[in-house]
């Protein structure tokens, strides 16, 4: 059951890329798409905040109640709207393979934040998976999709703003709960998202066909809702690091559902590129593994 779950949540998350693209094609923007997103997905994680409430009766510190609203802001919300406006300008395979980078980010601010060196099979590891996003990359250049660059350089961003999420998280949860943090911190993002909506866009805007609706409750429901619980009762049976290492089949199955569903050719420069990024982050994530044994 928890390799089962591990499964589902990586191929959850990897559905929200193809669902995206698939709602702009009815020109909605990134920010209206994020906002229905939320909207249909907050219901779930305020009940879920209720819950682990009445589990754990300890009022939160004023530290730990910041640290959530912070790291809710920068992790999901910031996250979550760059990967957005990345996805107007690239695909959704190379998309993917820019969000898998986050173990090699993770590792180099843990580096930075705990003056800690790193090994010379991670870094090694660290240029497998650059070399491959370089190839994929140059892939995505070729087919000359509206400004690559800009969408590579977003979702990067977005990266790099869960794996700030991912550093700063792991002390809270050990001391909040998992269940709850990420209840929270959920909530945060969506009232974030929601209030940049209200500020910046007129309620016209939501004058929208009915697929995208349909869509953005698929996105709220399969990858967003779903995936976060299910990976949690993945990670209690079977242990975080076998997780991660399930969860590589999550770029694997973005390429196979872009070709699918969105009509993207895989050739075998895309093909070099992400075994590449799939191969380094097994190194580092096997490397993690070791250590916290």
């Amino acid at each position: 059951m928890g390799i089962f779950f591990a499964v589902l949540a990586a191929v959850g998350f990897s559905a929200k890329a193809i669902l995206v693209k698939l709602a702009y094609l009815d020109n909605v923007d990134a920010m209206t798409l994020l906002a229905l997103r939320m909207v249909f997905s907050v219901p779930f994680f305020i009940g879920v905040a209720f819950w682990a409430k009445r589990q754990h009766a300890a009022e939160l510190a004023t530290h730990d109640r910041l640290l959530i609203l912070g790291l809710g802001v920068i992790g999901y919300y910031c996250s979550s709207f760059l990967d957005f406006l990345g996805l107007q300008y690239i695909s959704a395979g190379l998309e993917r393979l820019i969000l898998f980078l986050y173990p090699t980010l993770t590792v180099i601010l843990t580096a930075l934040l705990y003056k800690r060196g790193i090994g010379s099979k991670v870094i090694a590891a660290m240029v497998l998976c650059y070399f491959g996003i370089a190839l994929v990359f140059l892939h995505d250049i070729g087919l000359k999709e509206g400004n690559v660059l800009l969408g590579a350089l977003l979702v990067f961003a977005s990266t790099l703003s869960y794996s700030i999420y991912l550093v700063g998280a792991g002390h809270a949860i050990a001391r909040i709960g998992a269940m709850r943090f990420t209840a929270y911190a959920m909530v945060v993002a969506s009232v974030a998202s929601l209030l940049q909506f209200v500020l910046m866009r007129p309620l016209q805007v939501l004058d929208l066909p009915w697929r995208v609706y349909e869509l953005s409750i698929a996105m709220a429901i399969f990858s967003t809702v779903l995936p976060v619980f299910v990976l949690s009762f993945a990670i209690r049976r079977i242990g975080s690091g076998t997780t991660s290492l399930i969860g590589s089949i999550g770029p694997v199955s973005t390429l196979y559902m872009a070709h699918v569903f969105l009509g993207e050719n895989i050739s075998m420069l895309q093909v070099a590129g992400s075994s590449l990024v799939l191969a380094g982050v097994l190194m580092i994530s096997l490397h993690s593994t070791r250590e916290e044994k």
